[in-house]
């Protein structure tokens, strides 16, 4: 692996933020609407389109529950979803599958069960919604503001606390 490569991939694996990265793997943009979450099907229920979120605070999670990144983040999601869903804060799961037998609903339904996740979940098996927000890891965590605009990006895992003030700060934006 050539040092380019490298500087790329390391930073990734140790799960740092987008804006945390050398300039050459990523750069942070600048807020940028958000995509509509496509879904096969939705588990937990359907949050509404982007346009019905407007006025509240969106964290979208890109998973797949194979993966044990993404297991290791969950207990944040489910606490911020309790924590700040009565101000304002819409917590939606896109599972993205990245082996074949991720793909199977079932398994994805019982895991969701198993696991308490209470919050919607998108199935994104066409990777319909992971194009649309332009991802390209997982776990990856967004954060859409009161007006619709992607506002924050943590790729894997880490940032706890960054992520909960932001959380916060949106939050308290008119």
């Amino acid at each position: 692996m050539n040092a380019t490569l490298r500087a790329m991939v390391a930073p990734l694996a140790l799960g740092f933020a987008v804006g945390a990265l050398p300039a050459a793997a990523a750069r942070p943009s600048p807020p940028r609407d958000a995509p509509e979450i496509h879904a096969d099907a939705w588990i937990n229920g359907e949050p509404g389109t982007m346009a019905d979120l407007r006025g509240r605070v969106v964290l979208v999670e890109f998973f797949t529950f194979a993966c044990g990144n993404c297991q290791n983040v969950e207990p944040h999601l489910k606490r911020w979803h309790a924590r700040y869903a009565d101000q304002g804060l819409v917590t939606v799961a896109v599972h993205t599958p990245e082996l074949a037998f991720e793909r199977d609903v079932a398994k994805l339904r019982a895991y969701v069960t198993e696991h308490g996740i209470e919050y919607p979940v998108a199935v994104d098996g066409g990777y319909t919604t992971w194009r649309r927000f332009r991802n390209w890891a997982w776990p990856t965590i967004y954060l859409v503001g009161k007006q619709g605009r992607i506002r924050h990006v943590r790729v894997g895992e880490g940032g706890y606390d960054e992520t909960e003030a932001t959380i916060r700060a949106l939050l308290a934006e008119p």
